[in-house]
């Protein structure tokens, strides 16, 4: 029996487009036709492959008015921030830059007597798992520098995102890249989990939840399928005494808030020198309350609904537990009444928290922060580190000294100072513990969609 994958928007709680999922064989046809054109892809000259996946970024451009409304009713995302543009054109812009340099041989000789070199070569057909929070930025991250290397890509979206990877592939597609190269795919757990444990990929890029990444690495265990995948986190924040106060607020209020707590890079947590916690917590709570909760396509909206009813709940039972055990919470929901109890959420600032506590322990993804207020950095570090999760770490203050030491310390994937919540292209997106493993963007981005093969060439002699 075929399975309907129903888009479910949290603007209205209406299906909003449902599609039906690829049977296994059919998906098995679609991976068939990806490795049958790939060697061709592969044998275009990269500079071609590159003018061909830039001409598609540009397509998608083209697109903005319609992804932008798009993405407010698929997940809720107001359009007041113009969907995910400046990050896709920043981030595709970027690996297209440097894939000449990136995917160049290594020379290690290459005299009268040798050639000896490691080449870079695609690993075939990759498949990308993205998610609904970020559909499009996701993506890229993955599909550029793995088209561009010479893959060919299954692209398989989030049901609640279904239309973003209809829009990529097509411009993709509109910009040159062959139909059998970029294919957007609908499946089920079932097939998805199918296609990998029978070895069907050449590497397989998982963006979700931690419990989806057990699930894939158990699906391709055995096979040797190389696997990257980014799991969430339970992001920190930490205030020093000698931090820009006005500064930090926004910044951290910022990446705890945006797209409704839904980044998995978002900020979840925050420590405060007890110098500053009293002026900080008032400034965060004046920060929220001038937040608007309402209608995504309203241009007025800052805040939009979660994007599914059951991710608000998950929130709301946080929430209470940690009132429960003594947390004290210091907004109230009264003052957003788009608040109804179902995907639209009020933001919430909880003090007199632990560790104790779910809410500080276990990923959020909503618009919910505790903060709690340390002695020195000693107390700010162990705090910091005591999460099972390690994306990014955001630290406060002017002396950059005591940033690197401190960050040298955390068991994280990417330390800030005095930002948050952002994904530099130049640099490797990572993370460590339940947070995943693998490495994207950057050169090394390069690496996890091609294998190295060796070449020693011995000349002849006469």
């Amino acid at each position: 029996m075929s399975t309907i994958i129903k888009l479910i928007s949290p603007v209205n709680g209406e299906t909003y487009i449902e599609r039906l999922a690829l049977g296994p064989d059919q998906a098995r046809e679609a991976v068939a036709r990806a490795y049958a054109a790939q060697p061709a892809w592969a044998a275009l000259p990269l500079a071609e492959r590159i003018a061909k996946v830039r001409a598609g970024i540009e397509a998608l451009n083209a697109m903005k008015d319609d992804v932008v409304s798009e993405l407010a009713d698929q997940m809720g995302r107001p359009v007041r921030y113009g969907g995910e543009f400046g990050g896709v054109n920043e981030r595709a812009g970027h690996m297209l830059k440097i894939a000449p340099d990136a995917l160049a041989p290594t020379e290690v000789e290459c005299s009268d007597r040798f050639i000896r070199e490691i080449r870079r070569e695609p690993v075939g057909v990759v498949f990308v798992i993205a998610p609904w929070n970020y559909p499009f930025l996701t993506a890229v991250n993955t599909v550029v520098p793995a088209l561009v290397a010479g893959n060919a890509v299954i692209l398989k979206h989030a049901s609640q995102t279904l239309l973003a990877g209809e829009r990529l592939v097509a411009a993709l597609q509109q910009g040159g890249v062959p139909a059998e190269i970029i294919q957007n795919i609908v499946l089920d757990h079932d097939t998805t989990e199918t296609l990998i444990a029978e070895r069907s990929f050449g590497f397989v890029n998982f963006t979700g939840s931690v419990r989806g990444g057990q699930a894939i690495e158990r699906a391709a265990a055995g096979t040797f399928t190389a696997i990257g995948l980014e799991l969430g986190g339970k992001d920190p924040g930490y205030v020093r005494a000698d931090a820009d106060l006005d500064a930090a607020v926004d910044g951290l209020m910022d990446g705890a808030m945006f797209n409704s707590g839904q980044c998995c890079c978002g900020i979840e947590r925050i420590y405060v020198h007890e110098s500053l916690y009293d002026a900080f917590v008032e400034k965060a709570v004046a920060w929220v309350n001038a937040q608007r909760l309402g209608n995504p396509h309203d241009p007025e909206t800052t805040m939009g609904p979660m994007a599914h009813r059951r991710f608000a709940d998950v929130v709301r039972a946080q929430v209470s537990e940690a009132v429960a055990q003594g947390a004290k919470p210091l907004i109230d929901p009264a003052r957003f009444p788009a608040d109804d109890g179902g995907a639209y959420l009020a933001p919430q600032i909880l003090v007199d928290v632990t560790h104790d506590m779910r809410v500080m322990r276990e990923e959020s993804f909503g618009p919910v922060v505790g903060i709690m207020p340390v002695r020195d950095d000693a107390q700010a570090i162990a705090l910091m580190n005591d999460c099972d999760y390690g994306l990014t770490a955001s630290i406060w203050t002017m002396d950059p000294d005591a940033a690197d030491e401190i960050g040298s310390q955390l068991q994280t994937g990417t330390v800030f100072m005095n930002r948050c919540d952002y994904l530099d292209p130049a640099l490797c997106w990572t993370g460590c513990k339940d947070t995943g493993r693998g490495a994207a963007l950057s050169n090394l981005g390069y690496l996890a969609v091609t294998r190295p093969k060796s070449y020693h060439l011995k000349k002849g002699t006469k």
